[in-house]
């Protein structure tokens, strides 16, 4: 491509920027490291909710098997993510991966694109951890007070002071370094772990086989939907999703796929990662894995436990318990499920913060938050910041309507990813590559396929929104970025020539 907008930046100058003193993160994560993260943020409240939701609405006992074909949609992701994230082991995740690929301005709208979906996904979980904080604090007779309870719902003025202070007290580790977040998301997250596992074994005691009849429930087809509330590709074709049957599992798995997002968070870790070539891949892959099998596990037991028509899709594992005749199972749900979103915030908190910072490394936002802390070696400046504006954010606006766009946003980046495999594919043959997606490029065009058909099952209205805030993105690069970039400019930070791919801008 011979624009400017489309100037690539070279893997090998990408690599060197890492090397800058006082723009270069401390190396301290290992593979275990990576998988624990990878867990840490895919377990939230999917495994505890949507199990229900799906099973009464779409799939009966089925679900396991929407968990299973969502889990292949995310691998075929995954597979692309190990592959670029051993390659290129730059922080900035999809962001660094396009940009070596795409070029510049489709590397800004992805970058655009996850400081979005980062801040509202850290936000909404939040928010979510403050509600079941709140309701454990209700079991044991104490009340917050309303005008500092979750705004969810409310209709008077008031701010969700538990949400913002979890999400600073979570920014202050994140910028006391990687090894100590590490630390405690392994504690967390072997609570959290340790509570899904007490779920499936005690439910396994209670289940009785004619739950399980019939697995696959007979189809009910779905009317078609004509408003910004109805799936997009329902307003485009008119074609609407069966419900149950063969075709429900797929519906359901649109639906469930949601709980698999995070894993590619992991991948915004490569720079701090002591062998990236080794360790990436197996933490994403591993950490997919992990979470793919517990779903599926939670899902056969909790249905097993109750029929799918009796489900609740508030809190389906908890009154499963209930349903038995054995209710303090409940509360013990809560807290995992309060323990374990903690972990999710800080990833979603940890991921926007790399991207941010690979951002900005490149003069693409502001040089001011690229320098990272002497002592710490962490993106301080982009930390705080980020960790104070999301604080706010959570602590003021119900943000369950927004919650969709980080759907969206997490799709888009798989499609990005999977592109840009083929092309650095053809482009650069000569790099060398510990982890080789296989099958290419059969399997990164499936991945593409299988994204955008689960995006075209989200709500019109999100996609509206996307479309507005990717707009703004594009305002604001054609008005900053683009003029303040360092291959615009034609030099590194020291005054050396910047490698790149296209022409130079004038």
């Amino acid at each position: 491509m011979t624009s400017p907008l489309f100037r690539t930046k070279k893997v090998e100058q990408s690599i060197r920027d890492t090397e800058e003193p006082e723009h270069s993160l401390k190396k301290s994560l290992s593979a275990l490291d990576l998988t624990v993260f990878g867990v840490g943020v895919i377990i939230g409240t999917g495994i505890f909710v949507l199990t229900g939701t799906v099973a009464k609405d779409n799939a009966g006992p089925a679900t396991a098997l929407a968990f299973v074909v969502a889990g292949v949609v995310c691998a075929l992701a995954a597979l692309c993510y190990a592959e670029f994230a051993s390659t290129v082991p730059v922080a900035g995740s999809a962001y660094t991966f396009s940009y070596a690929s795409l070029g510049e301005l489709p590397a800004w709208i992805i970058g655009w694109d996850l400081v979005l979906e980062f801040a509202l996904g850290t936000a909404v979980v939040a928010v979510g951890w403050s509600g079941y904080v709140q309701s454990l604090m209700d079991n044991a007779g104490w009340q917050m007070p309303a005008v500092l309870g979750s705004r969810e719902g409310s209709d008077v003025f008031g701010f969700d002071i538990l949400a913002a202070v979890l999400v600073l007290v979570l920014t202050g580790i994140l910028v006391l370094g990687m090894k100590l977040s590490a630390r405690v998301t392994s504690v967390v997250v072997a609570i959290k772990v340790t509570v899904v596992l007490v779920v499936i074994i005690a439910g396994a005691f209670f289940i009785t086989a004619d739950n399980y009849d019939p697995f696959i429930p007979e189809s009910q087809p779905v009317p078609a939907g004509d408003s910004l509330d109805s799936p997009l590709i329902q307003l485009m074709f008119g074609w609407a999703p069966a419900n149950f049957g063969v075709m429900g599992i797929f519906t359901a798995a649109s639906v469930v796929f949601f709980a698999f997002i995070g894993f590619d968070i992991v991948a915004t870790a490569a720079e701090e990662t002591k062998n990236p070539q080794r360790d990436m891949p197996r933490g994403i892959l591993g950490s997919l894995f992990i979470c793919t099998v517990l779903y599926v596990l939670v899902s056969i037991v909790v249905t097993g436990m109750q029929n799918y028509r009796e489900l609740s899709v508030d809190a389906p594992l908890a009154d499963a318990f209930k349903a038995t005749g054995h209710p303090w199972y409940a509360g013990f749900i809560s807290f995992g499920a309060a323990v374990g979103l903690t972990t999710v915030c800080m990833i979603l908190l940890l991921g926007q913060t790399r991207v941010f910072f690979a951002m900005s490394r490149d003069g693409l936002l502001p040089r001011f938050f690229s320098r990272v802390h002497p002592r710490f070696r962490t993106p301080h400046r982009p930390t705080i910041l980020l960790g104070v504006a999301i604080a706010i954010l959570a602590g003021f606006t119900p943000l369950n309507e927004l919650a969709a766009l980080v759907n969206i946003g997490t799709l888009f980046a798989f499609v990005i990813v999977a592109i840009s495999v083929l092309i650095l594919r053809r482009t650069r043959p000569d790099l060398p590559r510990a982890f080789r997606t296989p099958w290419v490029p059969v399997l990164p065009i499936v991945s593409v396929a299988a994204s955008l058909w689960l995006m075209l099952n989200l709500p019109a209205e999100t996609w509206v929104r996307f479309g507005v805030w990717m707009a703004i993105g594009v305002v604001v690069y054609f008005l900053y970025s683009r003029r303040h970039s360092r291959l615009a400019k034609g030099e590194s930070e020291s005054g050396a020539p910047v490698g790149r791919s296209g022409p130079d801008s004038r």
